[in-house]
């Protein structure tokens, strides 16, 4: 080998050096996990989890809960339009999924007190209030651990499309191996790389076999080290990593193998291709999807915004939800539908804002459909200006609560851990309790 291959050779190794890190999870510096609970009740309906998190906060009044007779300084001067499930109507800028109402129910009393990214998103994915001095674990992180005992495949069992809320470390106290697997990469691209799975360069399988062993014949510290338990333990890992990338689990990532008319009906765009992604994360078993929807915190020209990110959104998700019907799939499916919080119902029309709405976490709405949930239901009210709550609050923990319960996870019941920690999967419920009058 001459010196141009051999440096090429160790560029692309260092590429791979990710595939380790991602798949070998169980090869971890933390504290060995806690026993999960022998027997997990009450009987999961939900076998999967797909999150569609709109990242900045939706407004409620242009999505879910629209307020056609309110003044234009606060509906904008936009319409509702009826489903097809009378006396449901949800706003003009959703015509696909108001076609398929008896699918998902809608919430439309969310509350919570805090109005900023960081502290709300915390809420919204753990449960829990900000500070203490722990990070708790967010709900992919909890369903991943305790779905880990039935789970076979491949694939970590979280995975996130395509970057990272960032705002925590998703996993808390709980063990890495139930962090999630963050892809990167772009499904709408003419090829999807995902990190640490799907190599890049376009590597044919001649030349990744070669990478590979290449890589064993430098690992000379591997072999000196062989007799040390962890270092097998790392071995088992590299392996597994391996049998990732060479073998089924990355052709979950490849969009490929669907047809172009599937492609085009979730949409040619990051946000349709990655639901399309999740349809097919779903049928591999993986336990949690989180879709990370960015561009919605709209402090600035909100409607022209909308036009774009709505249109978008409503073509991927009525296709994620048809297609997961249609392939039978729903029942044991969930989709959750949320923001950390909504948008101020009254317009900001002065400059800097432009027809602006800046966040708002007192009133906003959230929907749910599949694996356990009933269709064409609404739960709570806002006022007529969809600024307060006036029927059946649900706070954050009420929703997590309520996935929790069908997916077979006790909301009341222990958190294992690694840390030795005394705690329950959630904090008591709020007043207003879980959403069972929407469970099937």
């Amino acid at each position: 080998m001459n010196r141009r291959e051999f440096l090429k050779n160790m560029a692309a190794l260092t590429a791979l050096g990710a595939v380790t890190h991602i798949a070998g999870r169980p090869f971890s510096a933390f504290a060995a996990d806690a026993p999960l609970p022998a027997k997990i009740s009450p009987p999961a309906k939900a076998r999967s989890v797909i999150e569609i998190w709109v990242w900045g906060g939706p407004s409620q009044l242009e999505t879910f809960d629209p307020k056609p007779k309110a003044p234009r300084d606060y509906n904008g001067g936009f319409k509702a339009i009826p489903t097809n499930v009378p006396g449901i109507e949800i706003s003009e800028f959703f015509p696909l999924l108001a076609k398929h109402a008896d699918k998902y129910s809608l919430i439309r009393s969310m509350t919570h007190p805090y109005p900023g990214h960081e502290t709300a998103t915390y809420l919204m994915q753990t449960g829990r209030n900000p500070g203490g001095g722990k990070v708790f674990p967010a709900i992919g992180a909890v369903i991943a651990m305790f779905k880990s005992k039935d789970y076979k495949g491949d694939i970590p069992p979280y995975v996130i499309l395509t970057v990272p809320k960032g705002r925590f470390s998703e996993v808390g106290f709980l063990s890495e191996r139930y962090s999630p697997l963050v892809t990167g990469g772009n499904p709408a691209a003419a090829k999807f790389i995902v990190d640490g799975i799907v190599p890049p360069g376009g590597l044919s399988k001649e030349e990744l076999a070669d990478r590979f062993e290449l890589l064993e014949r430098l690992d000379t510290f591997g072999r000196a080290a062989a007799s040390s338990p962890a270092f097998k333990e790392f071995d088992t890992a590299g392996e597994k990593a391996r049998k990732v990338i060479e073998g089924d689990g990355a052709k979950v990532f490849d969009l490929s193998q669907e047809t172009a008319e599937m492609r085009e009906r979730y949409g040619r765009n990051q946000l349709g291709q990655s639901c399309l992604v999740a349809r097919r994360l779903v049928e591999a078993g993986v336990p949690y999807i989180t879709i990370n929807a960015q561009g919605w915190d709209t402090h600035k020209r909100h409607f022209e915004t909308m036009k774009t990110k709505a249109a978008e959104m409503d073509r991927a998700t009525t296709a994620l939800i048809t297609d997961l019907h249609e392939k039978g799939l729903l029942d044991s499916t969930i989709i959750w539908w949320t923001g950390e919080f909504g948008r101020t119902p009254k317009v900001a029309w002065e400059a800097p804002w432009n027809g602006g709405r800046i966040h708002y976490c007192k009133c906003f709405s959230s929907l749910v459909a599949g694996g356990g949930f009933a269709g064409g239901r609404v739960v709570g009210a806002s006022d007529a200006l969809a600024e307060n709550v006036v029927k059946r609050p649900v706070a954050p923990q009420d929703m997590l609560g309520s996935i929790y319960e069908l997916c077979g996870i006790d909301p009341d019941g222990p958190l294992p851990n690694p840390i030795g920690l005394t705690a329950t999967v959630l904090p008591p419920e709020s007043p207003a309790g879980r959403l069972r009058e929407i469970y099937r």
